[in-house]
């Protein structure tokens, strides 16, 4: 078991993260918090000695990802929050980006899950490939293809790569 300093880095450092994984996976703010609530609590309770920090980081990544596709499998997950009501919390945030946010959470999960990986954690097709179990091509086919769709969703040729 983990320390309660260890613990408090691990929020200070990773909670963001997971609590983004979770939003573009579960689309509801409540079952947000209860997957980053069970992620950090794997964490205490887990004994092991990571190699680094990026080793610690995709442990944080993989873990949020199994326990949202768990939470999704759940018999008693509860029904979800529209996105609209989820933003109303959020009155500072740009049209543009919830135009970009909405956009991304319409992909379908495997491009939606890439996208976030690589633009917004800034990993490498390589390392998502590691993380994901994929090979690396595939990655980047996915990565294009999700850019495609987001042009598309979005009216414009000028996205960024």
């Amino acid at each position: 078991m983990r320390s309660e300093q260890e613990a408090k880095r691990a929020i200070d450092l990773y909670s963001d993260m997971i609590r983004r994984i979770c939003l573009l996976h579960l689309k509801n703010h409540a079952d947000t918090e209860d997957v980053l609530q069970e992620v950090l609590l794997k964490y205490v309770l887990r004994s092991d000695v990571f190699e680094n920090t990026e080793h610690e980081k995709a442990w944080f990544i993989r873990v949020t990802l199994n326990s949202c596709k768990d939470y999704l499998k759940s018999l008693f997950r509860h029904q979800t929050v529209p996105l609209d009501l989820l933003l109303e919390e959020r009155p500072n945030i740009s049209p543009e980006y919830l135009d970009v946010l909405e956009a991304v959470l319409s992909l379908q999960k495997n491009y939606r899950v890439v996208i976030y990986l690589h633009y917004y954690e800034g990993y490498t097709a390589k390392e998502i490939g590691k993380l994901l179990n994929k090979k690396e091509n595939t990655i980047y086919s996915l990565l294009s293809r999700g850019r495609e769709q987001l042009k598309q969703i979005l009216g414009g040729d000028n996205i960024e790569k």
